[in-house]
């Protein structure tokens, strides 16, 4: 299989005027945003369909179309967050993998890196290949250290492989020959004559996912990109089938883990580039806020039904990592928590992930203590308040016993609330722990708070940041309930909760950019300025030959202190390459490893290790344009008896009814897709862009 664009997926075809459609994938809901030509916003919140996803997203879709008046050949863009190829990985259902490597490298993937997530667990044990060892096969070729043929590839050998491969029943085939970033034409003639042998595989050269060095890395790359393949090309394949049954034939663009757009024809060529898509989407949509608000540094913490995630930005720029792991639980881009999952080489925001939300299972274990998660009800059949079959009591049956959420619907009425079949599925979970069922739901709230503190510190403290100098956005379907209590615990004083929360990362798919990303590692014969700035012209050639010649283009260098394992991403300033230039980026990275780590070193220790170009086609919309007041939910402003410290009655309002005057909490705001939280000795308003801004006072 060598994917082809699909249908309508152009680049720069997003940018026709009409409907722009932003949908994405949660684990319990599905989120759909339109934005109107003439700034209409129609949002719609429905439960999720798996393990047909696509099914959700469809339905959805059309049904914020009906509810604007609007045509689905009106439809100029469909945006998309997905979590389909994270899943393949993190249920290990993707497709049956052979990896082709040279002669000797067979265990690549089984030795891997002498890192342990936990040091002093000895249960732990390695995650198993993707790729399982009778399907990894070898080639007599060896590409040397510099460069060359010693000997070349076997076509004959290669055609021999293949009709083995077609024996075994393989699905994808990642090729990736040792130091194959040296000769990359040698590994794709490989994977050329494997697509011509083989054309309904799933065919992945290494260096058209990650050229670069260090033969685990890239080789986990590209098995991670092959093995998740064919479930992205047949989820995209059927989503645009599903949306052309419908009438809607716009372009369909995807949010990659860097937080820019990318058209679906890339996608199925390059999934790997979409592992993080729905949690960046959410990331893009904070940094666009961040900018409209100029707050310096913001934690952007996002909560909904499955997971609760963090992730800092800085001077209106995330943190964008080169690297990172997949599946072991979770996504991690830091040292510390490495060695659980699969290596992956392509740029993702760094994002800390918790198995802490809405939909998170609440348990004693035997020693008798409350634990929150990791397991998730889901949306099938969820939460036992739902009222959909499920028995197991989660935090949002904690929440409605606590009477933090409605005690009759949620997603804007969509979804029945039934407070009965929460009190019930406690009441085993406060048997066991000897307490009533109020206090059990607190509990269960207070230990999701504090096992969320550890995603906002890995982004903060564990980097040499000081959260207390942050503020805190919050959005998600659950953000909102948690996110002043989780910014009390780290010193945080100020949180933002947008309008539209529990849409938020559909609403940053509204306004996100289309991303291209060209890498290329530093090669000896690179070492004069004159070759490096040839290098980065054929880089900034490629971006502007996808994105076209309105691009922006922002040069990179990956930097580290000789003898280092791992390097650091700084900036290029534009114009002419020079030597002021390159000594600029130095002193960028000395200043970055210092905040970072606590030290740096000298000039003379500094290594250049990849030279990177990041093409930015704007998305053409604003962030202001679409913070608009939302209409109200359903009912008018009340009061409900809420557990807190103590059990007190509490205001109940609607966003609108919030001013610029601060009103001291308890009080509950609901919006239609989220509900916010303003615990005692806490205050609420709402700015001008009509954000809930919760501080909390000195005492």
């Amino acid at each position: 299989m060598h994917p082809s664009p699909l249908p309508g997926s152009e680049p720069g075809a997003e940018s026709r005027p009409g409907w722009r459609v932003g949908a994405d994938i949660g684990g319990t809901f599905t989120d759909v945003i339109a934005l109107g030509p003439d700034g209409e916003v129609v949002p719609a919140k429905v439960l999720s369909t798996p393990p047909d996803y696509g099914t959700g997203v469809v339905t959805a879709t059309t049904g914020v179309l009906e509810a604007a008046g609007a045509e689905p050949s009106g439809v100029a863009a469909m945006l998309h967050g997905t979590t389909v190829a994270t899943n393949a990985i993190l249920e290990m259902n993707g497709a049956r993998t052979a990896v082709v490597t040279t002669r000797g490298f067979r265990d690549v993937l089984e030795l891997g890196r002498l890192r342990r997530p936990v040091l002093y667990d000895l249960s732990w044990v390695k995650p198993v290949p993707l790729a399982r060892r009778r399907h990894r096969y070898e080639l007599a070729q060896r590409i040397t250290s510099q460069g060359h043929l010693d000997p070349a590839v076997d076509e004959d050998e290669v055609r021999a492989l293949a009709e083995r491969l077609a024996g075994e029943g393989i699905e994808a085939v990642a090729v990736c020959l040792l130091n194959s970033h040296l000769r990359p034409d040698e590994e794709r003639r490989v994977a050329e004559v494997l697509r011509t042998r083989l054309p309904a595989v799933y065919v992945t050269a290494s260096v058209d996912i990650s050229p670069q060095p260090q033969e685990f890395e890239r080789t986990s790359t590209a098995t991670v990109n092959a093995y998740v393949g064919p479930a992205v090309h047949g989820y995209l394949t059927r989503l645009e089938s599903g949306l052309r049954t419908e009438g809607i034939d716009a372009p369909l663009l995807v949010m990659q883990s860097s937080g820019g757009l990318l058209d679906a024809g890339s996608v199925t060529r390059r999934p790997v580039q979409i592992i993080e898509s729905g949690p960046a989407a959410g990331v893009t949509a904070v940094q666009k806020l961040a900018g409209l608000l100029e707050l310096p540094a913001v934690v952007a913490f996002d909560m909904g039904g499955t997971t609760a995630k963090a992730s800092l930005i800085e001077h209106g720029e995330p943190f964008v990592s080169a690297d990172y792991e997949v599946g072991g639980g979770m996504n991690v881009a830091r040292g510390l928590g490495s060695g659980a999952g699969y290596p992956v080489r392509t740029p993702s925001i760094d994002i800390a992930e918790v198995g802490s939300g809405g939909g998170s299972v609440i348990s004693v274990d035997a020693a008798g203590a409350l634990h929150v998660g990791p397991d998730s009800a889901g949306s099938r059949p969820g939460p036992a308040c739902y009222g959909g079959g499920g028995e197991l009591p989660t935090l949002t049956d904690a929440n409605v016993t606590l009477g933090y959420l409605s005690p009759e619907t949620l997603a804007g009425g969509h979804v029945a609330i039934h407070p009965e079949l929460a009190a019930k599925a406690l009441a085993p979970v406060a048997e066991r722990l000897g307490r009533d069922v109020p206090d059990t739901a607190r509990g269960a709230y207070e230990v999701a708070v504090s096992s969320m503190t550890t995603a906002v510190k890995a982004v903060t403290s564990e980097r040499g940041r000081d959260p207390r100098e942050a503020t805190m956005v919050a959005f998600g379907g659950a953000g909102p309930l948690y996110a002043a209590a989780l910014a009390r615990e780290l010193g945080i004083s100020t949180v933002v909760v947008p309008v539209h929360p529990g849409l938020f990362s559909s609403l940053g798919l509204l306004v996100a950019d289309t991303e291209r990303n060209e890498v290329a590692p530093y090669r000896t014969e690179l070492a004069g300025i004159p070759a490096l700035a040839e290098e980065f012209a054929t880089l900034t050639a490629r971006v502007t030959a996808e994105l076209g010649p309105a691009a922006l283009v922002e040069r990179m260098l990956d930097l580290r202190y000789r003898g280092q394992r791992f390097e650091l991403r700084v900036r290029l300033d534009d114009g002419e390459l020079t030597e002021q230039l390159l000594a600029a980026a130095r002193a960028r990275f000395h200043a970055e490893h210092e905040r970072t780590y606590g030290r740096a070193g000298g000039d003379d220790l500094v290594e250049l290790v990849n030279l990177r170009v990041r093409g930015v086609l704007p998305g053409g919309v604003s962030l202001q344009d679409v913070l608009r007041l939302p209409g109200d939910p359903a009912g008018a402003p009340g009061s409900r008896v809420c557990r807190f410290a103590a059990t007190v009655s509490t205001p109940v309002l609607r966003r609108a009814d919030l001013g610029a005057e601060p009103v001291a909490g308890p009080l509950i705001v609901e919006d239609m897709d989220a509900t916010t939280l303003v615990p005692p000795g806490a205050s609420a308003r709402r700015d001008r862009f009509h954000n809930i801004v919760i501080h909390w006072s000195a005492a």
